[in-house]
């Protein structure tokens, strides 16, 4: 494995985000289907690049949210990965991570994301030693519902809120050391 990748499966890598994939990061974040559930509205290109600037940053710890490599096609296709959870005053929870999975539309339903998401909980709790993993979905993402639900999370709570509303699921180490 290239020294580069943080991890891999047996079709995708994830790798730390370069300059090179600023381009097919900004179409992803452009495109209204993808972002239907992260954040409801396409990003202009100039904003699109601003984002991206904070995925250049060295992750703390390997948690971080990392270019994800299409291995067929050699492609990027989005960012997965575990990332510090932080409660209300912004401050790492000891222990904790958050996951997040996005992919490129023409990557939806083959299983990338359950093989991505199997990836990152053993990756977190195994080589990382956290205790508990948690996720938000939109409500109404029922494909991300689905996919959560195979990797053993389970539902916490609902946060309804005005215009959207969010599922919150969480994944204890202790669960996933019993499955």
């Amino acid at each position: 494995m290239n020294s580069e990748v943080i991890l891999e499966t047996d079709r995708l890598l994830f790798r730390p985000h370069r300059i090179d994939d600023l381009n097919a990061y900004c179409l992803l974040e452009a495109d209204a289907d993808f972002r239907r559930y992260v954040g409801g509205r396409p990003r202009p290109r100039e904003e699109a690049e601003q984002r991206f600037a904070e995925s250049l940053k060295p992750a703390k710890d390997r948690l971080s949210m990392w270019a994800t490599i299409y291995k067929p096609e050699n492609k990027y296709i989005g960012r997965c990965g575990i990332y510090p959870h932080f409660d209300v005053e912004g401050k790492p929870i000891p222990g904790e991570a958050a996951f997040g999975v996005y992919l490129a539309k023409e990557y939806w339903g083959r299983g990338l994301a359950t093989e991505a998401g199997k990836a990152f909980v053993d990756f977190g709790f195994n080589e990382l030693s956290v205790n508990l993993i948690v996720t938000m979905i939109q409500v109404g993402n029922d494909a991300s519902v689905r996919m959560i639900e195979k990797l053993g999370f389970e539902l916490m709570r609902t946060e309804v809120g005005n215009y959207r509303s969010f599922y919150h699921y969480a994944l204890d180490k202790t669960k996933f050391d019993s499955l």
